[in-house]
C-alpha cells in the first residue's frame, strides 16, 4: 500500500514509520519538525520503499495538494501540537495545528478516499473511577486546550466517517514511553526521569506524586496504530490503546531511581489540567484487532534505559 505518516519524524511516528516499512509497505512522512527530528528517520532513507521526506506543515495546503497525489491507501495523522502546558500559554498554535491542520488533512483523504487514523489522546479522559481503566464510553473532560483540540479533531474525523463515509477511526493510545523520546520537556515522564537519574540529577515529580499513568511502551504502541489502520472492523470507532495497569508517580520515581532520597516534589505548573488516575481498558482493542501489549513496564524501562544511556555515551 501507499501510505502517508504525518508526524513521522516524531516519538510514535518514527516507530510506526519502521513497523509500515517492516511490513513491505511503501510509506512517505511529512513532518515540519517542530516536535519531530530528522535523525529519528534516517536509518529509513535507504530503504527502497521509504519513498520520501516532505519538511513540511499540515496548515500549508499547497503541500498537501502536492503530496496526496500519490493516492494514498492510508493516512496515519499524527502530526500535532502535542504540550498541555504550550497549550495553556499559547492556545492559538494548539488550535491551528490540532483542528484546522486536522481539517486541511481531512479533506484531502475525502478528495481520494484515503482512510485516516486519527491519533488522539488519552488526555481528553475525566479521571479512572475504579479499576475497571477507561473505556472509550468513559466522559470526556478537556481540562487543556491541548485536550479541547484533540476532542474537536476526533469530532471532525468522525463527522467525515458519518457524513461522506470516509474510512475513519480515532485511536487514543495511553501514555507512551521508550526509546527515541525527548527526554527533556514535559513530554516524557518515563525518558525525563530515567536521564536525571543517570546523570545523578534529583527526580522532579510535580504535586504530591499520587497521580497515576497507564504506560505504554512504543513498540506496543506503533503496533496498534498500524493494526488500526489495515482492519476495517475499527472504522468509525474510538479505541483506546495502554497497558491495562497504573502506577503512580511516586511509585514510577523509586521504580527508577531505587533511592527515596533522589525523588523531590515541586509545585505543580498546571494543577487545573492534571488527571489523578489514568487506567486504560483495551478490551474494544483486543476484540476488534486482536491487539494487545507485549512489554511490561519493568522490561519497557530497562529498554529505554539501555537507549538512554546509549546517548549519553555519545
Amino acid at each position: 500500500m501507499n501510505i502517508l505518516v504525518t508526524g513521522g519524524a516524531g516519538f510514535i511516528g518514527r516507530w510506526v514509520v519502521k513497523k509500515l516499512l517492516d511490513d513491505g509497505h511503501k510509506v512517505w512522512v511529512l513532518d515540519d519538525l517542530s516536535n519531530g527530528q530528522r535523525k529519528n528517520i534516517e536509518e529509513f532513507m535507504q530503504n527502497p520503499n521509504f519513498a520520501g521526506f516532505v519538511e513540511g506543515d499540515i496548515k500549508n495546503v499547497s503541500i498537501l495538494d502536492n503530496l496526496f497525489e500519490n493516492k494514498f491507501d492510508i493516512c496515519y495523522h499524527l502530526a500535532a501540537s502535542i504540550n498541555v502546558q504550550d497549550s495553556i500559554d499559547d492556545p492559538g498554535t494548539t488550535f491551528q495545528n490540532d483542528v484546522v491542520g486536522t481539517f486541511n488533512v481531512l479533506e484531502q483523504c475525502r478528495k481520494y478516499n484515503t482512510k485516516i487514523v486519527f491519533m488522539s489522546t488519552c488526555m481528553v479522559y475525566d479521571r479512572a473511577n475504579d479499576e475497571k481503566g477507561i473505556t472509550e464510553a468513559h466522559p470526556t473532560k478537556p481540562a487543556s486546550p491541548y485536550a479541547g483540540s484533540k476532542i474537536a479533531g476526533e469530532n471532525m474525523v468522525l463527522s467525515y466517517w458519518y457524513a461522506y463515509k470516509l474510512p475513519a477511526v480515532v485511536i487514543r493510545p495511553f501514555n507512551t514511553y521508550g526509546p527515541m523520546q525527548k527526554s527533556s520537556g514535559e513530554g516524557g515522564v518515563v525518558a525525563i526521569f530515567i536521564k536525571r537519574n543517570l546523570e545523578g540529577l534529583p527526580l522532579n515529580i510535580y504535586g504530591d506524586g499520587f497521580q497515576t499513568r497507564d504506560l505504554l511502551y512504543v513498540e506496543d504502541c506503533a503496533e496498534f496504530v498500524v493494526q488500526a489502520g489495515y482492519s476495517d472492523k475499527v472504522n468509525g470507532e474510538i479505541v483506546n490503546a495502554g497497558l491495562g495497569k497504573d502506577i503512580s508517580i511516586n511509585d514510577l520515581a523509586l521504580l527508577i531511581a531505587k533511592d527515596k532520597e533522589k525523588i523531590v516534589h515541586v509545585p505543580h505548573i498546571h494543577p487545573q489540567s492534571e488527571i489523578s488516575k489514568l487506567l486504560c481498558n483495551y478490551q474494544k482493542a483486543r476484540e476488534l484487532l486482536g491487539w494487545a501489549p507485549k512489554v511490561s513496564l519493568e522490561e519497557g524501562i530497562k529498554r529505554t534505559e539501555e537507549w538512554i544511556r546509549s546517548t549519553l555515551a555519545t
